[in-house]
């Protein structure tokens, strides 16, 4: 019984799915950065619209609008959070069902 292993493929596909590893944590590093800039902006923002505010209705308005606001923010940062996830997800198991061929 004699199986013969080849052990470039084997190399050549860990190699590749430590290559997919790096880049999606370089790509999930680059979303945490983004995502924390974007939610320093939009506190500054608020800060400065609530200085603004006189009445208030005016605060209670600015409340639910900024909490909306954040909310969506939240939410799309969630979801390009979810698309890297995915991505990353099926192309190892592409690299995976390749290395079982």
């Amino acid at each position: 019984m004699s199986n013969n292993i080849d052990f470039q493929k084997s190399f050549d596909s860990v190699k590749t799915l430590m290559e997919m590893q790096a880049a999606a944590i370089s790509k999930s590093v680059e979303l945490q950065k983004q995502s924390g800039e974007q939610l320093a902006s939009f506190f500054q923002t608020e800060a400065e619209k609530a200085k603004g505010l006189k009445t208030p209705e005016d605060v209670v308005k600015f409340n639910i609008d900024a909490n909306t606001a954040l909310f969506e923010l939240l939410k799309a940062q969630g979801e390009a959070f979810t698309t890297l996830a995915k991505e990353a997800g099926e192309s190892a198991m592409a690299e995976v069902t390749k290395l079982a061929k």
